[in-house]
């Protein structure tokens, strides 16, 4: 199998990724205060649903995590399938009804007091596309952070991106349609081609170049471009925010409730994933890896389609956007946890 230049330490940005997007938050929040004619402006440039503005900062978020995806590990899958088969379960069976059965418990019950039918409806959407996109490029960080095996990770991300091309939208129309909201199927299937058919594309013809070029040449690229990555996740949060300025300082206590039934979520997942992985008793490293891509989400790709389907101003972009807050002290409070635990499985197995 070749050797993965995804997997790399936990820098400066994913350790403190929850600080900075608060910071971005909450320069939105004054931003969208103080020059409200600015962000109506970027709000109009939209093309067939799709802010323009958006769009170009979602593709610099994506692109850089596509040219880490390598195909050619996918041919040693065969020896190692329990991993593989428990993450997709996980994903495509488990996750996405889950997530749509704690948003509509919390939003139309426990929480109905405090939110109007119509917000409560766009919350659920959020968290119906966070719980349809399986992680991609943190999944590397998650996996080094737990001693992974970074091959076998390399291979469940490659997999899942290619079933995320045909799956998410069917998935993610069926759970918006159950929970009554409508959805064009034109402008689901324009953000699954947008954000990850093309990107993914592009990705591949780059790496393929790349390595061509020097063997070392994709881990020296991804290098470069890695602080426009950071910029573009950074700014779309700070136009979300500016765009949301006034209902949050209306109702701050929003954010957190959406962030209960997501921390809910995340948590229940790992503990179904992590439960099954020691039943099936899965090495460790690849049962912990395993159950971190079942559990962590492609923001990216939810919020991107958030804003195409229902808008910049929208509670559905709001709660992708508190699912970024959200995730990264979720998910290190259980790279923790799976290292205190490594005993409760086997011995790496080289089957």
């Amino acid at each position: 199998m070749s050797s993965v230049t995804a997997s790399s330490p936990l820098g400066l940005f994913e350790r403190y990724l929850s600080l900075w997007v608060a910071g971005s938050i909450i320069s939105g929040v004054i931003l969208g205060q103080y020059l409200p004619g600015l962000f109506t402006q970027v709000a109009a440039l939209e093309l067939a649903n799709v802010n323009l503005a958006v769009a170009v900062l979602i593709w610099v978020m994506i692109f850089p995590m596509m040219v880490q995806i390598d195909f050619a590990a996918i041919k040693d899958v065969g020896r190692k399938p329990k991993g593989l088969i428990l993450t997709l379960v996980i994903n495509w069976l488990i996750k996405p009804f889950s997530m749509a059965a704690l948003g509509i418990l919390f939003f139309e019950y426990l929480f109905a007091g405090w939110v109007d039918p119509q917000s409560a409806q766009e919350y659920i959407a959020g968290m119906i596309l966070l719980g349809v996109a399986p992680c991609t490029a943190m999944v590397f960080v998650w996996s080094q952070l737990t001693k992974g095996d970074p091959n076998y990770t390399l291979v469940q991300v490659s997999i899942n991106d290619l079933i995320m091309i045909f799956a998410f939208a069917p998935i993610a129309a069926l759970l918006l349609g159950v929970t009554d909201i409508s959805v064009p199927w034109e402008t689901l299937l324009l953000s699954v081609l947008l954000y990850v058919l093309l990107p993914l594309i592009a990705g591949v013809w780059t790496r393929h170049r790349l390595n061509q070029r020097d063997p070392h040449g994709v881990e020296q690229f991804s290098a470069r471009i890695k602080p426009f990555s950071i910029m573009g996740l950074l700014l779309t949060v700070v136009l979300l925010f500016a765009f949301q300025a006034q209902t949050l300082i209306d109702r701050p206590l929003i954010i957190l409730l959406i962030a209960i039934p997501l921390m809910l979520q995340t948590y229940g997942i790992f503990a179904i994933a992590y439960v099954w992985a020691r039943l099936w008793k899965l090495p460790h490293n690849i049962a912990a890896p395993a159950c971190m891509i079942g559990t962590s989400n492609f923001f990216e790709l939810a919020v991107a389609v958030a804003i195409s389907l229902f808008g910049l101003h929208s509670g559905a972009a709001l709660a992708t956007v508190v699912g970024v807050l959200v995730e990264v002290p979720v998910m290190l409070s259980l790279v923790w946890f799976a290292n205190r635990t490594r005993h409760w499985f086997p011995a790496i197995s080289s089957n």
